[in-house]
């Protein structure tokens, strides 16, 4: 996780200092309507790129994620290009009307301007005869897209809802793409700044074609179906198993999938709570009632059901070389950890298979079903994991204290956690305060995918 800011902002400034290199004067002399103009070509450079490196990672690429540390990873830094293009855009939109609307009210005088030089360069002067259509056109998807990112950032929104207006970003983007061809100057495109942006439009239009084709992952995807189905009444779970009879490449425990049982629905994203046998290919997900698609899961899966899967992705593998790993699974985040003792029970029975290190699993719920909770007790004891429950309302909080205390070698171990964001975050600060280093050692998946 700990590169997602440096890519971030490691993006943005690499826009930036390009642009100051294609820009001669780039911030005077002059008086403010020269300025103005510069503005709105830096506002719009930041805004048309972090859009297109939104829509790249929209793709699921799998290249950048053992750098970035997963899918999960990737999407958070996919929201943050959005946000960081709704913002600059808007500064964009500001800078472009603002000046117009202080000569409206008198507060600026209107610049004088002369006779327009001939443009001899042909692709300069087509560009320059589509100047008025490519601003109005690009107004209209600028409102299109603050409303569509905007119903994106809010969590209340029914998924089944974003689904569907989301990929109605591809259209407002493609329209920022001939806005952003047609208004850039000229000369940008001459230099290192034009190539990269270019490049970026190229790939966002890439993008945005998949996404409206409904092809993003399509060669990843699988056709399966429904075996069986378990719903677990005191902690509002469902488990299905899967059988993926062709295709499917095989996973690590900890990495997850998309599912698709509703086409107007799309794809969700489920941890997979299986290891994998290439003798018996079968995948389970346990998805917990958290929202509107979830909550109706129960009454419309059923056995026998077709079902397609994409995948796997992640970066969640439990993969290091500490002689102990402390395990975190807050409610639903549990379901990593059981597909990995699934795992470790398997290599118990395989000759020469060296020894795994030693876990101890805390798992803290509000609710109970005590039949869940026997089947994790039964998969820790396979595993020789040690299990530590907590029910909130009967042991209290999980802290970084408790979990100190349960385990004295903790400076030795690595930390996986999966569980809501603000916990593991709590959890991270707190372990950090006492010279942890979470930096290398402190693994946690990101719950959100929105």
């Amino acid at each position: 996780m700990q590169n997602l800011k440096p890519a971030f902002w490691g993006s943005l400034a690499v826009l930036v200092l390009l642009w100051l290199v294609a820009e001669p004067q780039p911030f005077g002399p002059g008086s403010f309507f020269p300025l103005r103009e510069r503005m709105v070509q830096l506002s719009g450079v930041l805004a048309i790129g972090c859009m297109s490196m939104a829509m790249i990672l929209a793709l699921r690429p799998r290249w950048p994620e053992p750098w970035l540390g997963g899918l999960d990873k990737m999407y958070r830094l996919h929201k943050w290009f959005g946000i960081a293009a709704l913002v600059t855009a808007i500064v964009h939109w500001l800078w472009a009307n603002g000046p117009k609307w202080a000569v409206g009210w008198g507060l600026l005088a209107r610049p004088e301007r002369g006779a327009k030089p001939m443009i001899e360069n042909p692709i300069e002067a087509f560009l320059a005869s589509l100047r008025g259509s490519a601003e109005g056109l690009g107004e209209w998807a600028f409102y299109g897209a603050v409303v569509l990112i905007a119903l994106a950032l809010v969590q209340m929104f029914p998924y089944r809802l974003f689904y569907k207006t989301h990929r109605l970003l591809a259209i407002a983007y493609l329209v920022l793409v001939f806005h952003a061809v047609a208004l850039m100057k000229f000369s940008y495109w001459m230099s290192p700044l034009g190539w990269i942006t270019g490049a970026l439009l190229a790939c966002g239009t890439w993008a945005a074609a998949l996404a409206l084709l409904r092809r993003i992952g399509a060669r990843r995807q699988v056709q399966g179906r429904i075996t069986s189905l378990k719903y677990y009444p005191g902690v509002r779970a469902i488990e299905a198993e899967i059988e993926v009879p062709h295709g499917w490449p095989g996973h690590g425990p900890g990495q997850f999938a998309f599912a698709t049982s509703d086409v107007s629905e799309g794809a969700h994203p489920y941890t997979i709570a299986s290891c994998w046998n290439a003798a018996e290919p079968r995948i389970t997900f346990i998805t917990k009632e958290l929202g509107d698609h979830t909550s109706r899961l129960r009454e419309k899966l059923r056995v026998g059901q077709e079902v397609k899967v994409e995948g796997p992705y992640g970066c969640f593998t439990f993969d290091d070389d500490c002689s102990h790993q402390i395990w975190i699974g807050g409610g639903i985040g549990i379901t990593p950890f059981v597909a990995r003792m699934k795992q470790m029970a398997m290599q118990k029975d395989v000759p020469n298979c060296s020894a795994a290190q030693a876990v101890d699993l805390f798992h803290t719920t509000a609710d109970v079903d005590e039949e869940a909770l026997g089947k994790l007790a039964a998969d820790a004891r396979s595993a020789d994991v040690s299990l530590h429950i907590l029910v909130d309302a009967r042991d209290g909080r999980l802290t970084g204290e408790r979990i100190r205390k349960a385990v004295p070698e903790w400076r030795k171990a690595s930390i996986w956690f999966c569980g809501p964001t603000a916990f593991g975050e709590a959890l991270r600060r707190d372990f950090s305060a006492h010279g942890f280093p979470v930096k290398e050692r402190f693994h946690q998946e990101l719950f959100a995918m929105r």
